[in-house]
Order: structure tokens, then sequence, then C-alpha cells
């Protein structure tokens, strides 16, 4: 769980900005994301298939 403490002088605004930034470096976003509908076995499997794939891909090219 995401947490930030409001300064005293800090605006809503400033404190909201921080707050986002905090939960999407902590990958929330994308969780809700995967576990918004059900997802079966084999599309599952194929989804992590996909990624593996590009990130073998990507680590490729950085050699």
């Amino acid at each position: 769980m995401t947490q930030i403490a409001v300064g005293q002088n800090e605006s809503i605004e400033s404190a909201l900005r921080r707050f986002k930034r905090e939960v999407s470096k902590a990958g929330i976003f994308s969780d809700i994301k995967k576990h918004r509908h059900f997802e079966t076995p084999l599309q599952k499997h194929k989804r992590k298939a996909k990624e593996a794939a590009k990130s073998r891909r990507y680590r490729k090219n950085s050699r």
C-alpha cells in the first residue's frame, strides 16, 4: 500500500502528483489492469511467453 505524508505548507495538487508518481513506481496500475478480467491458464501462458520473448529480444540487442 502506497502512502505519502502531506507537508504542512504543501498544496493538494503537489501531494496528489507525488502520490501518483509513487503509485506508478510501485506498479499498482499494471497490477490492477492484469486483475481486471479473468484470465484462463492458456491466456496466462501465452502472455508470459510473449513477455519473455520481448525480454529476450531486448537483452539480445543490448549485448
